[in-house]
């Protein structure tokens, strides 16, 4: 299953909030395409499946389906606020190779 920095699950907390909805969970998967073979899908869900795999981290529900699951064991979602880089980054050590834009990866 894939975790969450603190960094990452303050801003998803802050962006929930703003939404508005309480019950919302961060949806990450993984689909087939990307210039590297599968890409990262990251969306609020409000309707999870008995097969989702859950975790919390803070206020923060993190839902992976089950196909996605194998392929983000290990991995980190992190969120940067900086100059030189903004915005959420997965490290993901199943990745073998991942294209320049970070999105996708084989």
């Amino acid at each position: 299953m894939i975790t969450m920095t603190e960094a990452a699950a303050e801003k998803v907390g802050k962006l929930i909030a703003a939404e508005g909805e309480p019950n919302l969970a961060l949806r990450v998967a993984v689909r087939p395409g990307g210039c590297s073979g599968f890409s990262y899908d990251m969306f609020f869900d409000s309707e999870t499946s008995p097969e989702d795999i859950s975790s919390t981290f803070g206020e923060v529900r993190v839902v992976v389906d089950p196909s996605s699951a194998p392929l983000l064991e290990g991995a980190t979602l992190d969120y940067s606020d900086g100059l030189d880089q903004a915005g959420f980054s997965i490290t993901n050590p199943n990745a073998e190779r991942s294209c320049g834009c970070g999105k996708s990866f084989s």
